[in-house]
């Protein structure tokens, strides 16, 4: 990869980070909130996507940002009030954004149908606002370069960045006496490379001047005459005297998208030395006396009898050693923080002695550290297991330094996939995309609202929980709520909501989605499953059974096929994906409440804690996450069902039982249960079996391996793993194996029923 590919690729996976925070921005407005900070925020994201896509001459992206960035400046300076309209219009361009940096990224091109009208809105609504006076900028002038420009005079003049309507709010500042806070120096010159990655100083020079009050002066005397002038030249400069209550760091913070584009200086002021009228009226006496005669008697010019001035000690020196606390006048070199909570907290950490940072590291790396930590936990076991067989385990000093690297390993392997460990709220703003696409599509009013977003799991599971989770929103708005009309007829408020939670329970991470609709109707979907000849007519089923059937394939509520479903490819897929991931669904509905959908998954796909077992002289592994207790059946306990058959009784439940040697073929006869240990499992569905194995060798944490990249898919089998003594154990897929030991079709999703 060429350089110029590696900071290309730097800055989309920046625009990643700058959609995900507009978004959020976007959608905290459209609850209220709007904070100026929030919006300063917001404004940043859009200028440094535009900064950078005119770094790499993306013309439509950066003049598209152009557009969208005059509309959150004109909220910025007050002109334009953030209505739920004015939102939702930004809304919708975020998810154009979102569209052309996709675009740019795979270098193909974007039809003008697909962005243009909005822009063209967009324009017309800042020109609404601003009276037309950004008309032209916007048509003809994509990076807005001049669009505060005007004549300059070779020769530095001051200038006022002020508006009325600014000048208005700020009427309290303006009626003061004069700006209390500190005073900065501020030296700014634009580089060539400010202007062409579609920067505008007069915009940075604005937001200065919103600081505090602030004295503008702009040098143009390096401006040479036409026939030497480049018009990709930099030639102006400017020197702000700007007084205000922020601090420096803030200062700094309205040119940390121009970094290295630009050469700055700030300087803050401090107390003024004494002037020559003020030291003639000070008592000298003291500093006579320390005056030697020969330096009193000296042949040089003096003021009514003393020394010069220059002679006496540094006034300027005495100040400073009196206030040996002031701040050092030695500027900084501008930082770039991402966005202002994060300066903040650096400032607060390098308050506290501290330092944070983060360093950004290609993916195919962490995944090439973690199969290295995997080969270090199967090499630790082995080593433990080689000890244990040679008796040499019995010493305690080598007993000791086994357990010591078995902790080691432990730890070393937890912060391995503690780096791959993010948040779901990526994955969660994802989802407000294909809310508003749905709720247009379908003409309701959807809310959506997040919780639990900080909950970490492994990035792999977040990539591919990504197309499970669009299909069970777009299910949820599309199916679950009713329509505006229904919802205001049920006593409803006439707004749907979807909340999308996580949590960690149990060593998993549990995603629910939850709408306030009309649920489930169990009459409808038991006749569509007889319609479509998945279950009998005669069938018995429980709610619980009822609601599981719309996992199974082909089936679907909808007698129109439209672009958001009805192609009897649904929530079958949705839970053989979530399954693929070694996790389980579960439904909760309430008619006329609405549903839960939950989804309980492994935070990581690299490894597993599981139980060992014997089967038949093989060795397989039993996810402990299936598993709710073991038990030694009794003879009382066991109840025979038909020729091979039959139930256990655990705590007044009949319990399904299901011999594993028979089912996975390692034996022709069903064995006797009251030889073996049963196992019990849980399925997605609260429903319980239970497995019948030989032995219970142990407890621990294997590494996964994939069994269907490396050999093919096993029905029955999730994965595969290496032993501590070298042995490869296949990990067992128990919601497969239940699925298939089912005895027909109405035992789908097996309900336990109490005994007697």
């Amino acid at each position: 990869m060429t350089d110029m590919a590696a900071i290309k690729q730097v800055f989309f996976e920046e625009c990643g980070e700058q959609l995900t925070e507009l978004e959020t921005g976007l959608l905290e407005m459209e609850e209220g909130n709007s904070d100026p900070e929030r919006i300063n925020a917001i404004f940043r994201a859009v200028h440094s996507i535009k900064g950078g896509a005119g770094a790499f001459d993306l013309e439509v992206l950066v003049h598209f940002s152009h557009v969208f960035e005059n509309t959150l400046d004109l909220i910025r300076a007050n002109q334009l009030d953030p209505t739920n309209e004015v939102v939702k219009l930004m809304l919708k361009a975020t998810d154009v954004l979102f569209d052309l940096v996709a675009a740019a990224r795979e270098e193909r091109d974007v039809a003008k149908a697909s962005w243009e009208p909005l822009a063209t809105e967009l324009a017309q609504h800042n020109e609404t606002v601003t009276g037309g006076s950004d008309a032209e900028t916007d048509s003809d002038d994509p990076f807005g370069a001049m669009d505060d420009g005007g004549d300059f005079d070779f020769e530095p003049i001051t200038i006022s960045l002020g508006d009325p309507d600014e000048a208005e709010a700020d009427s309290e500042v303006a009626d003061s006496e004069a700006v209390e806070g500190s005073t900065y120096t501020v030296k700014f010159r634009p580089l060539p490379e400010l202007y062409a990655s579609a920067n505008e100083p007069l915009r940075i020079l604005r937001e200065l001047s919103h600081l505090g009050e602030a004295n503008i002066e702009c040098d143009a005397s390096d401006t040479p005459l036409l026939d030497e002038f480049d018009p990709a030249g930099a030639y102006l400069s400017w020197t702000i005297t700007l007084v205000t209550d922020a601090d420096e760091a803030a200062v700094r913070e309205l040119f940390e998208f121009v970094e290295g584009a630009c050469v700055l200086e700030i300087n803050e002021a401090v107390s003024q030395a004494p002037m020559a009228s003020d030291v003639a009226e000070m008592d000298l006496e003291p500093i006579q006396d320390e005056l030697t005669q020969d330096e009193l008697t000296q042949d040089e010019p003096t003021l009514d009898g003393l020394p010069e001035i220059s002679e006496l000690p540094d006034v300027a020196e005495l100040a400073e050693i009196s206030e040996a606390e002031d701040k050092a006048l030695v500027p900084e070199p501008v930082s770039a923080p991402e966005t202002v909570v994060a300066e903040k907290e650096k400032t607060k950490a390098k308050a506290a002695g501290g330092s944070s940072s983060t360093i950004r590291v290609d993916t195919d790396r962490i995944d090439r550290l973690i199969n290295l930590v995997g080969e270090l936990v199967i090499t630790q076991s082995m080593l433990s297991q080689r000890a244990q067989d040679s008796d040499v385990s019995n010493s305690e000093q080598v007993a000791v330094g086994l357990d010591e690297l078995e902790q080691l390993t432990r730890e070393i392997q937890d912060s391995v996939m503690a780096i791959r460990a993010q948040p779901v709220k990526m994955l969660f703003q994802r989802m407000s995309r294909v809310t508003r696409e749905v709720a247009a599509a379908t003409g309701k009013s959807v809310n959506l609202v997040f919780e639990g977003e900080a909950t970490e799991v492994d990035k792999t599971v977040i990539e591919r929980l990504a197309d499970p989770l669009t299909h069970m929103i777009r299910n949820a708005a599309d199916h679950g709520l009713e329509s505006p009309e229904g919802r205001i007829a049920a006593g409803k408020p006439e707004e749907g909501t979807i909340k999308l939670s996580a949590s960690h329970r149990s060593g998993r991470v549990v995603i629910e989605v939850t709408d306030d609709g009309a649920g489930i109707n169990r009459e409808k979907v038991q006749q569509i499953a007889v319609d479509k000849g998945l279950i009998s007519a005669d069938a018995n089923l429980s709610e619980k059974e009822i609601d599981n059937l719309i996992f199974m394939a082909g089936f679907s509520t909808v007698d129109n096929i439209s672009a958001i479903s009805g192609r009897g490819v649904g929530m079958d897929v949705v839970k053989s994906s979530i399954q693929g991931l070694g996790g389980r669904i579960a439904i909760s509905s309430n008619p006329g409440k609405g549903s839960v959908f939950s989804m309980s998954l492994p935070l990581t796909l690299a490894v597993l804690e599981g139980m060992i077992v014997t089967i038949k002289s093989h060795t397989f592994v039993v996810p402990l996450t299936s598993i709710v207790e073991t038990l030694r059946p009794e003879g009382n306990g066991l109840h025979p069902i038909g020729k091979d058959a039959s139930v256990v009784v655990v705590r007044d439940q009949f319990v399904p039982v299901i011999d594993l040697g028979l089912d996975l073929g390692l034996d022709k006869v069903s064995s006797d249960p009251l030889l073996n240990t049963a196992i019990i499992v849980e399925t997605e569905t609260g429903a319980q079996n239970a497995l019948l194995v030989d032995e219970i060798q142990d407890q621990r944490q294997v590494v996964i391996k994939s069994l269907d990249k490396n050999y093919g898919h096993v029905e029955g089998i999730a994965a595969a793993t290496v032993l501590g003594d070298g042995r490869i154990a296949l990990i067992l897929d128990v919601e497969a194996i239940v699925e298939r030991a089912k005895c027909s079709p109405l035992l789908n999703e097996t309900v336990v029923k109490k005994a007697g």
